[in-house]
């Protein structure tokens, strides 16, 4: 593959448009986040200049953690991303850009660069008569906190009030200069374009949403007050706040120990929830990269960095699928 040039532009220009924000928050317009730019208001993320986006490719050093997988003869790449980020972590350092330009496909856990998936995330997301129904007191209680995150009183309205409360989690995260406008997989699906690359998805919009969202009044109504109790004691900014740093200084163990720190599991039902949005997505995640890496093909797959750790962890999946698996150390 002919090696990607000007990374400064073809990482950076899609990432207000494809930022995860429009799978959390789809119907969040843009007028919605300009309207949060108020003194008493986290930042909000904005088209960076010409000047900045120089700097940061200037500037770019390696972050995250990366994973040589070799098999058959040829070599893929294994990522670990994280869905909200900063300006200065969105061009990729030397060595993930190297891995980038030494591969046939992208593979990301949804193809974002999709109309099509982004349409089918939104009528997924969207609130329907038959959702499991959740308490007025919850309601209420959203409608406080999207207040209180400077957003329109009305902006979230259309959404499931599951995915209302998963959206206010992460915005949280805008207080600590993190934002969803700059994730990884925004970034990835620029790389994609600039490099004339395809992407491939590693799960569909069905299968994602089966694990995230709930089915039951009870399920929902736990997930609800999580959601909010995080919001009120600063949990929700603490625990991303020290995510993105142990992302953003590849510090496996810190990532591999979340469960312990991130103050958002407290009950067995907490524990289960986990597993099912993190370890038991893993076995057909590793089954399609599996599958697109014996197609001869050169695969970067980028998924959540969480899905690199516990029992079901994607480096040790793809081991057992007969992969020699090495992760890259970065240069400090």
């Amino acid at each position: 593959m002919k090696a990607i040039q000007n990374w400064g532009k073809a990482v950076l220009r899609p990432v207000l448009a494809l930022s995860l924000g429009a799978c959390f928050g789809a119907g969040l317009t843009t007028a919605a986040w300009a309207q949060t730019s108020a003194a008493a208001c986290p930042p909000v993320a904005r088209q960076p200049t010409a000047d900045e986006i120089q700097k940061a490719q200037a500037e770019a050093r390696d972050r995250g953690v990366l994973w040589r997988i070799t098999k058959a003869g040829h070599t893929s790449y294994l990522f670990g991303t994280l869905h909200v980020g900063q300006l200065a972590w969105a061009p990729p350092g030397p060595t993930v850009r190297k891995a980038l330009n030494d591969v046939d496909v992208i593979a990301l856990e949804l193809d974002i660069s999709q109309a099509a998936t982004l349409s089918q995330l939104q009528a997924a997301l969207a609130s329907k008569p038959e959702d499991p129904p959740v308490s007025e007191a919850l309601i209420r209680a959203l409608a406080a906190e999207i207040t209180a995150a400077c957003l329109p009183a009305k902006s979230l309205d259309g959404l499931k009030p599951v995915v209302r409360a998963l959206t206010l989690t992460l915005m949280a995260a805008r207080w600590e200069g993190l934002d969803s406008a700059y994730a990884q997989e925004a970034v990835l699906v620029g790389v994609a374009e600039a490099a004339k690359l395809p992407i491939a998805a590693l799960e569909s919009v069905d299968e994602q949403m089966g694990a995230i969202l709930p089915a039951t009044t009870q399920e929902a109504e736990h997930l609800i007050g999580q959601a909010l109790a995080q919001l009120k004691s600063g949990a929700a900014r603490r625990s991303t706040k020290r995510l993105a740093q142990a992302w953003a200084e590849g510090n496996l163990e810190q990532l591999a120990s979340y469960e312990r720190w991130c103050e958002c599991v407290a009950t067995e039902e907490d524990r289960q929830l986990l597993r099912r949005l993190n370890d038991d997505r893993n076995p057909a995640i590793a089954s399609r990269i599996d599958r697109l890496h014996n197609q001869g093909k050169r695969v970067f797959a980028a998924v959540g960095a969480l899905h690199m750790t516990g029992p079901k962890a994607l480096p040790s999946l793809l081991a057992q699928r007969g992969f020699a698996v090495q992760q890259v150390t970065f240069p400090k």
